[in-house]
């Protein structure tokens, strides 16, 4: 039983020139062809955008200011629970080298980097 190509040139639908036109690699080629005009010339392009900070540096950015932080803020700012951000500031914070100091004001304690 015939193809159903076979049957198209029988029947004048599709001619052999057409099929043979469209092979993969052609295709491929002008897939290459559009992503390269595609692209922007080396003076448009722009700079990727810098990488969101991390959570640990977002609670030291949080303890480097002047009032410090409380837990609950930094729980807000991170999305953990209690008990990992004082894990963060007894454990990950100490290795980078800061000095965490608390101090209770108003009955609120609050931490900071010590200075």
């Amino acid at each position: 039983m015939p193809g159903l190509r076979s049957w198209g040139r029988a029947l004048g639908v599709a001619s052999p020139e057409k099929d043979l036109a469209m092979t993969k690699p052609a295709k491929a080629v002008q897939r290459r062809k559009r992503s390269k005009a595609a692209a922007p010339s080396p003076k448009t392009r722009t700079r990727p955008a810098p990488a969101p900070l991390t959570k640990l540096a977002q609670l030291e950015a949080a303890l480097s200011t002047k009032t410090g932080a409380t837990i609950p803020d930094l729980m807000a700012l991170t999305n953990w629970q209690a008990h990992s951000v004082r894990g963060a500031l007894a454990g990950a914070l100490k290795k980078r080298g800061l000095a965490i100091s608390s101090e209770r004001i108003n009955g609120e304690r609050r931490y900071r980097v010590a200075r």
